[in-house]
């Protein structure tokens, strides 16, 4: 009886180990992604073993000519103020770890700041969080793929 017992343990701890687990990939987060309010899409691409990714498209990007990319004007940093919206890289540094992109920084152009970002997958929508500080006092919002 005490084995039966045990086996079922093992049974039950394995087969909740196998619900847990991810079946993502790291580079499951690489194509282009359309951000929650549908105003830009972003490429996210691995470079080295790294992810990062740039703003290809936005309703906001171009001056009034249509051609012209905007510039960065709200970044804190004065010197980078010059840097053109059009292929901004706002995402950097992730790393796959558990089925997560963790460790990375995301840039809002729109207010200028820098936060610390974690990544979820859920199906074909990737949940972003950036946060100050700790994880559970930040924001999330969902791009779906494009």
């Amino acid at each position: 009886m005490k084995n039966i017992l045990l086996t079922i343990s093992w049974i039950l701890l394995l087969g909740f180990n196998a619900l847990g687990q991810s079946t993502y990939k790291g580079d499951d987060i690489i194509g282009v992604w359309l951000s929650e309010k549908r105003d830009g899409k972003i490429e996210i691409y691995r470079s080295g073993n790294k992810y990062d990714g740039r703003l290809i498209w936005g309703k906001a990007m171009f001056e009034a000519d249509g051609i012209t990319s905007k510039k960065d004007v709200k970044n804190g940093e004065e010197k980078l103020r010059t840097r053109n919206l059009k292929n901004l890289v706002i995402l950097t540094n992730f790393t796959f770890e558990d089925g997560a992109w963790e460790g990375g920084k995301i840039y809002d152009p729109e207010s200028g700041k820098t936060y610390s970002c974690n990544i979820r997958m859920k199906g074909n929508v990737l949940l972003i969080r950036g946060y100050i500080g700790l994880s559970m006092f930040g924001k999330t919002t969902i791009w779906s793929r494009n």
